[in-house]
């Protein structure tokens, strides 16, 4: 199983999660807050406060690298667009992220935006 980490004060993180859920078919992605204790029973403590992705043989993807990992295993359209991603140099993928984490404050506060989720759904995040 692949675990997403999020910043669970953060809005942008959170409709970001949403998406996932949405697009998770095969439903291959768990999820945990940065500020939880899976994050600090299972991430290391130097890592950015970014959206870290943990693979099941313990590999981290961080920032853009975990988007290209996210859309590649979503499939479909998002396969693609995650193989033309992969063909922007890192450095320039991560300034493009650094951007849209620049306007998280946009996207309001958790508690505005995220819906009560169902249990099946409830049962795929971690504390």
């Amino acid at each position: 199983m692949v675990t997403i980490f999020y910043d669970g004060h953060c809005g942008f993180c959170h409709r970001s999660v949403q998406f996932v859920l949405h697009h998770d078919r095969e439903q291959m992605f768990r999820f945990a807050p940065l500020q939880g204790e899976t994050a600090r029973r299972e991430l290391p403590d130097v890592l950015p406060d970014t959206m870290v992705l943990r693979t099941a043989d313990g590999k981290l993807f961080i920032r853009s690298e975990a988007w290209v990992y996210i859309l590649h295993r979503l499939g479909g359209f998002w396969n693609l667009l995650a193989a033309a991603l992969a063909l922007v140099p890192t450095p320039i993928r991560d300034t493009g992220y650094r951007m849209l984490a620049s306007l998280r404050p946009r996207f309001g506060k958790p508690s505005e935006i995220c819906p009560v989720l169902p249990p099946d759904l409830r049962a795929r995040f971690d504390p």
